[in-house]
């Protein structure tokens, strides 16, 4: 007769995420892991795998949480949705108290090229809000809200490398006048 498991994987999981999320990949062990989660090594091999397994379940599951770029496909000016965005962004990077930034940064920092599997869901999620932005943006110049002359791709590119430079910075020196003035500026080039 099989054993019931006698913790929740679902639990188990989110605290996993929030772990690496806290400390990256490298600066965490399996003994952290079995202490934050309260469950057994054995455990956590038999349900998730080694911590490599268990890691891009953790970044799916932070993949997966909220949709930030909904709001950039909706009807109406699309330039207030982007600067909503921006705004999220930088309120998310203030609010950190424990400066863990976000968890895509982190790990394409972490892993850069040396994992083929884990860079594919950075850039996917890059290309999916770089996506976004752009489709925003080809709204905005057909509402007049941009510049014709202005190239939505390029500047979805652009705007896709300050998002991501926010974090950055928003994890490492938090200073609202810094982020704050990206923004507007960001904003700014976008419309001249």
């Amino acid at each position: 007769m099989a054993r019931t498991k006698e913790f929740d994987p679902d639990d188990a999981l989110q605290k996993a995420l929030e772990l690496f999320w806290e400390r990256g990949y490298e600066a965490t062990s399996m003994a952290d892991l079995v202490e934050r989660l309260g469950v057994a090594r054995a455990s956590i091999y038999a349900t998730f795998g080694g911590k490599r397994e268990l890691y891009l379940k953790a970044l799916d599951r932070y993949l997966q949480q909220g949709d930030v770029v909904a709001p950039l496909s909706q009807p109406g000016p699309a330039l207030p949705a982007i600067r909503a965005l921006f705004d999220s962004y930088v309120a998310e990077c203030l609010a950190d108290e424990l400066r863990r930034g976000c968890m895509v940064v982190n790990t394409a920092v972490e892993f850069a090229a040396r994992d083929a599997v884990v860079v594919a869901k950075v850039l996917t999620s890059w290309a999916a809000l770089e996506t976004a932005l752009a489709g925003a943006l080809v709204r905005a110049r057909a509402q007049g809200e941009i510049p014709a002359g202005k190239d939505p791709y390029a500047l979805a590119r652009f705007l896709l490398v300050l998002l991501q430079g926010l974090r950055v910075l928003g994890r490492a020196d938090p200073d609202p006048r810094r982020l704050r003035d990206a923004v507007d500026q960001a904003m700014n080039a976008v419309q001249i």
